[in-house]
């Protein structure tokens, strides 16, 4: 069981997108009562900001304009009690909805690929984690935000897999969309993420790897906890 006053360990949660590394960084956030951010979120609402400013234009990425805006986006998590997770807010306004739609999910690769976007938001993230007693999850984690983590999970799972979770939670929402789009979109981003030039997705040398495919949401929560909580006790010990 965790102890609040034992020193604290940062974990980082790496992988392709929709393998539930979001849902699993905020159950391990709860039960260890650390701090839960969502890498990926952030992204999402700088793609939202570059999409009303008029910075996407279908295929067509203005990487000037959005590189000049970052001054102007303040990007914070609001801890909402009733969903019992942080929110993500965009200049003081909550768009944790909007950053969910496929529309976002298909450009948001093409902006987190910026270079000028990523060094800002990795210095966000650094900051956000200083402290230690975080979980944070996303794509380069472990290998570029906190290289020196104690515990680095890597989750994969077949694409088909990782596209019917992104398409229930969609439709649970009540978005409209096929379940074509949404295993296109997700074999889209994983070239996009895995090619960039600028902090590509690859697993950290020292990132236990969990396929989604193969383990149910709770074998994998109490595998991973598990795991936390020795490393907390390797550390403290």
């Amino acid at each position: 069981m965790y102890i609040c006053n034992m020193t604290k360990i940062t974990i980082a949660i790496d992988g392709f997108s929709s393998t539930g590394k979001s849902t699993l960084a905020k159950e391990l956030a709860t039960a260890l009562n650390y701090v839960y951010v969502d890498s990926g979120a952030m992204y999402r609402a700088v793609t939202l900001y570059a999409m009303r400013e008029g910075f996407l234009d279908n295929d067509t990425v203005n990487s000037g304009a959005i590189a000049d805006s970052l001054g102007d986006i303040d990007l914070s998590f609001v801890f909402n009690t009733d969903l019992g997770f942080a929110e993500m807010y965009l200049n003081g306004e909550n768009i944790e909805h909007e950053i969910r739609t496929l529309e976002v999910s298909n450009k948001v690769s093409s902006v987190a690929s910026l270079s000028p976007v990523r060094r800002k938001l990795v210095e966000d993230q650094q900051e956000m984690g200083a402290e230690k007693g975080v979980v944070m999850d996303g794509r380069d984690i472990g290998t570029v935000v906190f290289p020196d983590a104690e515990l680095k999970i890597f989750m994969t799972a077949s694409a088909v897999t990782r596209a019917q979770r992104r398409y229930d939670e969609l439709k649970s929402k009540g978005d409209t969309v096929t379940f074509d789009a949404v295993l296109e979109n997700v074999q889209q981003r994983d070239a996009m993420d895995t090619s960039r030039e600028d902090s590509p997705l690859v697993r950290a040398e020292d990132a236990l790897i969990y396929d989604k495919s193969e383990k149910s949401r709770n074998q994998q929560f109490q595998e991973v906890l598990e795991l936390a909580e020795t490393r907390i006790k390797e550390v403290n010990s």
